[in-house]
């Protein structure tokens, strides 16, 4: 697959990568090294499934969606034809990181996965996981550090604001090696901001409280939404995209739609506060009775 100008893709314009005709020529061609993790991480999962099952535990249908959704978003943002449409038009790289940041990435940790692929080992291995994960352990330790919430916050919005500088966005559009890694930081920190919103398995500490949660996705969506505005009002920032349109859509977008699953996600919390509130002063009763 050739990374590199417009033309040598074989598109004359943004507007030609959006046509019909240039989505329906694109080769699915599979890289190797996206499909193989995409399909070890799927047979495993389904593995660990059917082991738990087996042995009367079950994971709930939902989860088991947001798992099929969350590695489908994965292939469909490094899929071939999109790739080929994110080095000719800014607003189609935009799609791809926000299927990596607000897509795959959530769906994933609510998939909660982690009981599945363990089963999925070897039990010898099984083991050995257990006691990496236990108390004390320098990896539960290393994780628990890497998923406070000041420490993903800062590591998110770092990646997404850096990564967005000229100079390292035209240089990964220009090369694929940076521009898998960019993908790579992206969706890595994206697990990490996710993760102690999410909540999910193994629990490494308490919870944080809902509020705190709700503050933590407020900032996340204020300091996105204004680099989706300034990308919006300010066309022209990366020589690898001269049109000025497509730069707008591309801001416009990471503003709509990452801010909008960003509140999305602080409706859910609100709802699931609100949910426990009505439901303690029945439990107190019941207990008081």
């Amino acid at each position: 697959m050739a990374h590199g100008a417009a033309p040598v893709l074989g598109f004359d314009s943004p507007g030609d990568v959006w046509s019909v005709t240039s989505v329906a020529s694109g080769v699915w061609s599979p890289r190797p090294e996206v499909v193989a993790p995409l399909l070890i991480v799927a047979s495993a999962y389904a593995v660990g499934w059917w082991r738990l099952h087996r042995r009367g535990g079950s994971v709930s249908g939902w989860r088991v969606a947001a798992s099929a959704g969350g590695l489908a978003s994965l292939a469909i943002a490094l899929s071939t034809p999109l790739e080929r449409m994110a080095h000719a038009s800014f607003a189609a790289h935009m799609t791809q990181h926000l299927l990596l940041i607000v897509a795959a990435a959530p769906l994933l940790l609510l998939a909660n996965p982690f009981t599945a692929l363990v089963w999925a080992l070897p039990s010898p291995v099984r083991g050995r996981v257990g006691r990496w994960l236990r108390s004390g352990a320098w990896l539960r330790g290393l994780w628990y550090g890497l998923t406070l919430m000041s420490v993903a916050w800062l590591a998110h919005a770092a990646a997404m604001w850096l990564w967005h500088l000229p100079i390292a966005y035209d240089a990964a559009v220009g090369d694929r090696t940076l521009h898998d890694l960019e993908h790579l930081v992206f969706f890595s920190t994206a697990v990490l901001f996710w993760w102690p919103v999410v909540q999910p398995a193994p629990r490494l500490g308490p919870p944080p409280g809902y509020g705190t949660r709700v503050v933590f996705l407020v900032l996340a969506a204020l300091q996105a939404s204004l680099l989706g505005l300034l990308l919006t009002m300010n066309p022209g920032w990366y020589r690898a995209y001269p049109s000025a349109e497509d730069q707008s859509l591309g801001g416009l977008l990471m503003w709509a739609v990452g801010g909008a699953v960003d509140i999305l996600a602080v409706l859910v919390l609100l709802g699931r506060y609100l949910g426990a509130q009505d439901g303690a002063p029945a439990l107190t009763s019941r207990d008081g009775g």
